[in-house]
């Protein structure tokens, strides 16, 4: 009898959650988030008045989730064990753990490259190749059979299978002993396992992506256009790593670009609705332990021991916009006027500015983090154990605000990096130029719907997607507990929800993917009782809990695993 009143129960929660943000009563916002000039209201369509995004870098969904919920535990290790009913991933079967259809690539080579676990020891890995056409190589018309060949590192790790080339490592994962903060994320909270980027290609075109949905419409080019190609309408789409022109930490002599067009940050300006993009080494007027400073602040990384600069001109989006670029890295006035319109910072901060605001009570209604270089989990340079204790403590502070009721954290990735996924991505928006390769040399074939087009309705070129399949996780007391959402969403999901939360489904237009992007509400159960005692504090360096989580009252109920 308990068992058929848990399922009524968990049926009934599942009922309600799947509501529509369109079915969610409309909320008064609260005063720290109020436009400017203060006074003017401004309102969410659901509870969650504190979106935070943390973008990190280059990780697929195999990658970090390939074995969720099942880790191997070995001696000496953070040890994970599954929540009963933990449900499971779209993740790496048995068939392609032993007889993976990715061969070895080379004339001598032959037989399965398997993917193979990467230990806690192991948290140092080269930078795959992941750019545009040979990220499309990979998926070899969606076969999802050549990344050792295309994007494969040229570098293996003991124990891993390897080519003469030793290329094998691209097929390496991750599991809970050390990716463990995230995955005891994934526990208590909701993980997606059908996202992806929203095209093909490195860490520009996914920061656009995430703040508009369009990669198309470059205005400006500096010191050649390497990195873009021809949209067929006489302009260009960029599908590479490029600098922000203007920007004084932006690389002299490497290629530069602006965008025209919008991104949300424009919207909620015109909304009133407070922002910012918060970076590590965004601030040039401090100096770093090791003497470094403007530009040039740098950390080395103890697991990697690669000292790389905190802030990275190619992963700040807002930057390429003349309308929300702050070229010069000006301070805010005040602490006060953090994420407000007018002032000299033009929404664009330091990650210390994002803590001393929220300290102060200046918490903004939309936030994007981006850590320090060596923390962003940017194979090469930076390492998953440093990319938790950025994670883990970010969160922990957040969980200690008395705004942490209304607040929401999505964590997302600009790219995959080329480390293999099995999941072909959806085929939502085609493109032909001479860097496609998905179907053949030159084609991208598509069989969405998707809007490709450029301002003036035109199709525009150089927009293959979607790209491979990424990790996305939301932690909030909204989120649903131990909970895997299958729906299909892309990066351009997070402006979606900006949009539909505090804009009223305003849509960026021109082409942007926001418009038939899926949604993250059915990561979201907004009838939950008691939503201010859900916290899970973590310890930064194991990512295991620093005390035990409560028993919420609903965490136990049995959810389906297709939702």
């Amino acid at each position: 009898m308990r068992h058929h009143l848990a399922a009524c129960i968990a049926a009934c929660v599942l009922s309600l959650s799947a509501v529509s943000l369109a079915q969610i009563p409309v909320h008064a916002e609260t005063a720290n988030n109020v436009g400017w000039p203060p006074g003017k209201d401004v309102r969410t369509a659901t509870p969650i008045k504190h979106l935070v995004v943390i973008f990190q870098e280059n990780v697929s969904f195999d990658h970090y989730f390939g074995t969720y919920p099942d880790a191997a535990n070995p001696h000496g290790e953070p040890a994970f064990y599954a929540r009963p009913f933990t449900p499971k991933v779209n993740g790496l079967s048995r068939a392609l753990l032993t007889h993976n259809p990715n061969q070895a690539n080379s004339a001598n080579g032959s037989g399965a490259i398997n993917p193979f676990r990467l230990d806690r020891t192991q948290a140092a890995t080269a930078d795959q190749d992941h750019s545009y056409g040979p990220e499309q190589k990979a998926f070899d018309g969606g076969r999802m059979d050549l990344f050792p060949e295309f994007t494969g590192a040229g570098e293996t790790l003991p124990g891993a299978p390897a080519d003469e080339e030793g290329n094998g490592q691209v097929m390496g994962y991750y599991d809970g002993n050390t990716v463990t903060a995230l995955w005891n994320y994934a526990q208590w909270f909701a993980l997606n396992d059908n996202s992806y980027g929203t095209t093909f290609g490195p860490s520009t075109p996914g920061a656009i992506n995430l703040v508009s949905g369009q990669t198309n419409g470059v205005t400006q080019t500096l010191n050649g256009t390497g990195n873009e190609v021809d949209d067929g309408q006489g302009g260009l789409t960029l599908i590479g790593d490029a600098d922000p022109i203007g920007d004084v930490c932006s690389s002299p002599t490497g290629n530069q670009v602006q965008f025209g067009g919008r991104n949300v940050g424009d919207l909620l300006n015109e909304a009133g609705v407070t922002w910012g993009f918060f970076e590590g080494g965004f601030d040039l007027t401090q100096t770093n332990a090791n003497g470094t400073t403007g530009c040039k602040r740098s950390t080395l990384s103890a697991v990697t021991q690669v000292t790389e600069s905190d802030y990275i001109p190619h992963h700040q989006p807002f930057q390429y916009y003349p309308s929300t670029a702050n070229p010069t890295h000006a301070r805010p006035t005040s602490v006060a006027k953090i994420g407000h319109q007018g002032d000299a910072a033009n929404h664009q901060y330091d990650i210390d500015d994002f803590y001393a605001a929220v300290s102060a009570g200046n918490f903004p209604a939309v936030s994007f983090l981006k850590a320090p270089g060596y923390q962003d989990g940017h194979a090469g340079y930076s390492d998953p154990l440093d990319e938790q204790a950025f994670v883990v403590h970010v969160i922990n502070f957040l969980q200690q605000q008395p705004d942490w009721r209304d607040t929401a954290v999505v964590i997302a990735y600009d790219d995959s990096d080329g480390w293999y996924d099995h999941q072909a991505a959806p085929r939502e928006n085609a493109s032909s130029t001479s860097s496609d390769a998905l179907d053949g040399a030159g084609e991208c074939k598509a069989h969405g719907t998707l809007p490709g087009v450029n301002s003036k309705g035109k199709p525009v070129q150089g927009r293959c997607g979607f790209g491979p399949r990424l990790p996305l996780l939301v932690i909030s007391p909204w989120a649903r507990s131990n909970y895997v959402d299958h729906t299909q969403t892309d990066q351009s999901s997070i402006t979606r929800f900006i949009e539909d939360n505090w804009l009223r489904g305003q849509r960026l237009g021109g082409g942007s993917f926001d418009a038939v992007s899926g949604s993250l509400e059915y990561m979201f159960d907004f009838f939950q009782p008691l939503p201010d005692q859900r916290k899970l504090l973590l310890d930064e360096q194991t990512g295991q809990p620093v005390k035990q989580p409560p028993s919420w009252p609903w965490a136990s109920l049995p959810h389906s695993p297709r939702g």
